[in-house]
C-alpha cells in the first residue's frame, strides 16, 4: 500500500484549527481509498518564535526535507510578532528553500454559494511566479528620514525564472482547455513585461496545441470581473500574480474559499499547500473559521501526490455540503458543522 508522510503546521490564529478540519477529512479518504497518509505535527508558529527567539529551529528545513508534501495552516500574529519576522521566518523561507516557483490558486464558484457577480460557471487556475520578480527584494533605502532620502526597489527577472513558470503554464493548459493566458504591462515596463512576452511567444511555438493570449494587468482584471468564463489558465509574475488571485478568491465568494499550492514541479522536495486567507487574529478560538480553503487545499495536495480520483471525492464532498448551505456563507457555520458536513459527504 502506498503510504504518505505529510509535515503538518498550524501555525497561528485559525490555523489549527482549519488543518485540524483538514487532517480529519484527508484521512478519512485516504483510509477509503486504499493508500496510507501520517502526519507529523510541528508547533512552528508566532508563540514558538515567542519561546525561542526564531519561527523554526535552524534545521527546520532539513526535517521537512523528508516528507512528501506540507500542509501549512496560516502564518502571523501582527500584534505580537511582525509580519516581516514571521513570513520570512517561516512561510518564505519554506517557498525559497525548496524552490517553489508556481503557486498555483484554483477559482470556482462552489454550489450553494454566492458570489459577487453573475456568471457562475468560470474554473480558473491562477499560477503565479513564487520566487523572484517583483518580490525579490532587491533595493534599499539611503538618507533614510531626510528629506534626500532615496528608495529603491528591483525587480528581477531570470530567463531561468521566467520560462520555467511559463513551461509550468503551458503543461497546465494543455491539460486543460487549452488556452492559456499570459499577463504583463509591457506597454509600461519596457525591460522585465518585453522580456516576459519574448519568452512567451519563443514558447508558444513549443506548445502549438495551446492557444495563447497575451493581456496586460489592467486588461485581464477587468476580463475577470466583467467575463471570467472566458478564461482558464492565467499565468503571471509575482506581484501580478498576487493581486489577480485576490480577485479571483473575491469572485469566487471569498477568501474562506481560496486554496492555493506551492509546488515544486520536479518534486525532488516536498511542495506546500495552504490556505490563502490569513490567520484571522480577530476570530482565533471562536470554532468559526470556514476551513474549506483548507480542506480544498488539502484535495490539491492529494491530486500533486497522485492521488487523483481521492481529491476529485474530496473536491465532490465540499460540493455536496456547500450545496446544502453549509460552509456556503461566511461565519454562518462554525468549523465543527461544516468539517461535519464534508466527512459525511464522503460516505
Amino acid at each position: 500500500m502506498k503510504s504518505y508522510d505529510i509535515a503538518l503546521i498550524p501555525a497561528d490564529g485559525i490555523g489549527p484549527d482549519v488543518v485540524d478540519a483538514a487532517w480529519a477529512v484527508l484521512s478519512k479518504v485516504a483510509a477509503q481509498s486504499g493508500f496510507g497518509l501520517s502526519g507529523t505535527t510541528f508547533p512552528w508558529s508566532c508563540t514558538y518564535y515567542k519561546e525561542t527567539g526564531q519561527m523554526m529551529p535552524g534545521d527546520g528545513i532539513e526535517t521537512l526535507r523528508s516528507f512528501d508534501a506540507i500542509l501549512l495552516g496560516s502564518v502571523g500574529w501582527p500584534a505580537e510578532v511582525p509580519d516581516s519576522v514571521s513570513l520570512h521566518g517561516l512561510l518564505l523561507t519554506i517557498r525559497k528553500a525548496f524552490d517553489q516557483y508556481a503557486n498555483m490558486r484554483s477559482h470556482r464558484l462552489l454550489p450553494g454559494v454566492n458570489g459577487p457577480l453573475k456568471a457562475t460557471d468560470f474554473d480558473l487556475l491562477c499560477i503565479r511566479e513564487n520566487t523572484e520578480g517583483e518580490y525579490s527584494g532587491a533595493g534599499g533605502r539611503v538618507h533614510q528620514g531626510t528629506p534626500s532620502e532615496v528608495v529603491v526597489e528591483t525587480s528581477i527577472f531570470t530567463r531561468r525564472g521566467v520560462e520555467r513558470i511559463l513551461r509550468h503554464g503551458f503543461e497546465q493548459a494543455r491539460q486543460r482547455s487549452g488556452r492559456l493566458a499570459s499577463v504583463t504591462k509591457s506597454n509600461a515596463q519596457r525591460h522585465s513585461m518585453v522580456f516576459w512576452d519574448e519568452v512567451t511567444r519563443e514558447l508558444a511555438a513549443e506548445y502549438s496545441d495551446v492557444e495563447v493570449t497575451s493581456y496586460h494587468v489592467d486588461a485581464l482584471a477587468a476580463r475577470l470581473i466583467m467575463a471570467p468564463e472566458s478564461l482558464d489558465v492565467i499565468v503571471a509574475s509575482n506581484l501580478f500574480g498576487d493581486i489577480l488571485t485576490d480577485m479571483g478568491a473575491a469572485i469566487q465568494g471569498g477568501l474562506g474559499f481560496a486554496a492555493s499550492a506551492n509546488i515544486n514541479p520536479d518534486r525532488s522536495v516536498p511542495s506546500m499547500f495552504e490556505p490563502v486567507h490569513g490567520s484571522a487574529p480577530d476570530i482565533a478560538h471562536l470554532g468559526i473559521a470556514n476551513p474549506i480553503a483548507t480542506i480544498w487545499s488539502g484535495a490539491m495536495m492529494l491530486e500533486h501526490l497522485g492521488e487523483r480520483p481521492a481529491a476529485g471525492r474530496v473536491m465532490n464532498a465540499i460540493a455536496a455540503a456547500t450545496g446544502k448551505g453549509i460552509g456556503a456563507t461566511p461565519g454562518k457555520d462554525k468549523t465543527s458543522a461544516i468539517t461535519a458536513a464534508v466527512l459525511e459527504a464522503l460516505d
